[in-house]
């Protein structure tokens, strides 16, 4: 990331880390309330990861690439099971502070335009697939994974369907059959007065990463339904 270019998410996590305690990111987006989202949860221990998360670290093996790794919370859980692991960020501010949390093997960059080595397991938690942005740009995001997995990996990831965002209060949906597909959203983050230029951000359906992903040349299995419409699925190699 360019030093120049606002990093909220990046300065809540260095604060917080500094010792400001009740550093606070504010995330606003054309879908919902502006929401706040605490830099302490990004500093949480396995233990007090919700449920899917402790369930998608269990899956990992082999030499890990945790994708938008943040203050690297689950670098460091998958360490501490021994494995090799290798966290990617783009925001130098967080990079900084994984290394100082302990975090052995940290790489700052952008996923799509870094020079790729093999992974068994590519991790995407907290919706990391939506760094993908849009089902527009999502067969590029498969394809540069592609990059990334050794023989026989595999990728987790976390994502939910938010049809539920757009029901009425009988139960009804109300879409706009020619829009963008739902789950799209526009996100902006604010710290401390920095505010990051507004950024795409996909949600999406197991039904439709299967469709895609499928037609990428992948095998999706989903691993975890939850009754939020949460999921962690899997994608190999087919």
């Amino acid at each position: 990331m360019n030093q120049n270019q606002p990093d909220p998410m990046g300065a809540a996590i260095e604060a917080y880390w500094e010792g400001n305690k009740d550093a606070t990111l504010v995330v606003y987006s054309d879908q919902m309330e502006a929401d706040e989202l605490p830099a302490a949860y990004l500093f949480r221990r396995l233990e007090q990861m919700p449920e899917r998360e402790q369930f998608a670290l269990s899956h990992a093996r082999g030499r890990v690439l945790d994708i938008g790794a943040g203050a690297g919370s689950h670098a460091l859980a998958l360490q501490e099971r021994g494995l090799e692991v290798t966290a990617l960020e783009i925001s130098a501010r967080a990079c900084r502070v994984q290394k100082a949390r302990g975090v052995q093997q940290v790489l700052q960059g952008n996923f799509f335009m870094l020079p790729a080595q093999p992974h068994d397991t590519l991790l995407l938690l907290m919706n990391g697939i939506g760094l993908a942005g849009t089902l527009e740009k999502l067969p590029l995001f498969l394809e540069t994974c592609k990059k990334w997995l050794a023989p026989g990996g595999q990728i987790l990831l976390e994502s939910s369907d938010i049809l539920y965002l757009y029901e009425d209060e009988d139960g009804s949906v109300l879409l706009d059959l020619n829009g963008a597909y739902y789950g799209e959203l526009t996100y902006m983050m604010e710290f401390a007065g920095e505010r990051s230029a507004p950024f795409p951000w996909l949600f999406i359906s197991f039904d439709l990463l299967q469709q895609y992903a499928e037609e990428a040349g992948y095998h999706a299995e989903l691993l975890l339904q939850e009754e939020d419409d949460h999921y962690i699925a899997r994608l190999t190699l087919a």
